[in-house]
């Protein structure tokens, strides 16, 4: 049950969909920065701790595409339950981990659980939220995730000065998705008609449409609009890869590299409802075009100045503009997906469209990794941004094809 662009406020998805989202992001945020170093006291050596560090993202990988039949059958709410009960139970086995592939487990279903709360979330706005305010709203919970992951490490670092024990971090996880799953289990759904509390049964879809019937029948647009997407997300992740090895390169104190990407995430974090907004006055491409263009020019500008005298210069102008670009497209991945979803059953499409993304997001640190090795980071730095102003270029071409035209619409 959609709410009419009159009748929608954006305080009645305060509840049931940012803060939830905020709070699910701020556990993360508090744990992903600890892994490597668990892992490694756990036994695993440097290249061992990378790998046990990517399984959250190889677990949203995986956990993309069926949670997207997960939720088309059981709904939204009971998919968001069970993914809290499940990122818990996951956090635990991490925690009490003996050994490093036990420890390693636990974080891919912490990354499984992600996939699932996340694609929840997208599959409620895109079903509750009107169409033309679509953007703000997707944008408003690609803010709640990422000012959860930038006031996480800050919790857990705190939570950690406090216990002086590294493992306390895990306990903001827990106590976070506790949280959220208590919350959903007894906050009322905004969809439910009067006289009905709960609309969970109602969320259940007749009939899913099947996962791979589902790819099927949209490989046209996963193709086409899918590999752009990709392009965005190997192009945000290969930029959080990029500036820390670059910082380290040429030689800055990690003080100084933490302090410059929190000012760039700080930056991205501050776009997020302007992305939405520009996204519902002017087109989604008016959005995904600059921050592509403008993330990938920086990159290239970046991998000239690697031996000039002002290298740590250009590398704090870079990482801010970054930062920006970044917050300018911010949401545009969830809004396209939620644009191009059938109607009747759209998490299957959700959860298959994420997976674009996500592939991309996890293939491309292993391509600059690979390019590092063989050749120098100046190289891959280019060629990074190089790929983001093609894909920038995809999506001009396709888009248009295939998202229809939103009217705009002022929110109440």
């Amino acid at each position: 049950m959609s709410a009419t662009t009159t009748e929608f406020r954006f305080r009645s998805i305060a509840l049931p969909a940012l803060l939830p989202a905020f709070l699910f992001a701020i556990g993360e945020g508090a744990v992903i920065p600890i892994i490597p170093g668990v892992a490694t006291s756990l036994g695993a050596g440097l290249a061992g701790a990378g790998f046990i560090a990517a399984m959250i993202v190889v677990g949203q990988l995986v956990g993309d595409i069926p949670s997207g039949v997960l939720v088309s059958r059981i709904g939204e709410r009971r998919a968001m339950i069970i993914a809290g009960l499940l990122a818990i139970a996951a956090v635990l086995v991490a925690q009490f981990a003996v050994n490093a592939a036990m420890f390693g487990v636990g974080i891919f279903f912490l990354g499984l659980s992600a996939a699932v709360f996340a694609l929840a979330r997208q599959a409620f706005m895109t079903a509750f939220v009107p169409v033309p305010l679509r953007a703000r709203a997707l944008s408003t919970l690609g803010g709640a995730f990422r000012g959860g992951w930038f006031v996480g490490p800050f919790v857990g670092a705190a939570v950690i000065a406090l216990t002086g024990t590294v493992q306390a971090a895990f306990w903001v996880q827990i106590a976070c998705a506790t949280a959220v799953t208590v919350l959903l289990f007894f906050l009322p759904d905004p969809r439910a008609p009067k006289g009905e509390p709960d609309a969970g049964a109602q969320l259940v879809r007749a009939e899913s449409a099947g996962l791979f019937h589902t790819i099927w029948r949209n490989r046209g647009v996963l193709v086409r609009v899918g590999s752009g997407a990709g392009v965005v997300g190997a192009l945000r992740a290969s930029r959080m890869a990029i500036l820390p090895l670059w910082a380290v390169s040429i030689g800055l104190p990690e003080s100084t590299t933490a302090l410059v990407i929190g000012i760039g995430a700080a930056a991205d974090f501050a776009l997020f409802y302007t992305s939405g907004q520009i996204m519902d006055r002017f087109g989604r491409l008016w959005s995904v075009v600059p921050s592509m263009v403008g993330m990938g020019i920086a990159l290239i500008v970046l991998s000239f100045t690697h031996d000039l005298p002002g290298a740590a210069g250009w590398f704090i102008a870079v990482a801010i503009v970054m930062g920006v670009a970044n917050g300018v497209g911010s949401g545009i991945i969830m809004t396209l997906s939620a644009d191009l979803a059938p109607r009747d059953d759209p998490a299957p499409f959700l959860g298959a469209f994420r997976f674009t993304a996500d592939a991309g997001a996890a293939l491309a640190p292993l391509a600059v990794s690979g390019i590092v090795a063989i050749a120098t980071l100046s190289l891959a730095t280019g060629l990074v941004g190089v790929v983001g102003i093609v894909g920038a270029g995809i999506l001009v071409r396709n888009v248009p094809r295939y998202v229809p035209r939103i009217r705009p619409a002022a929110a109440r």
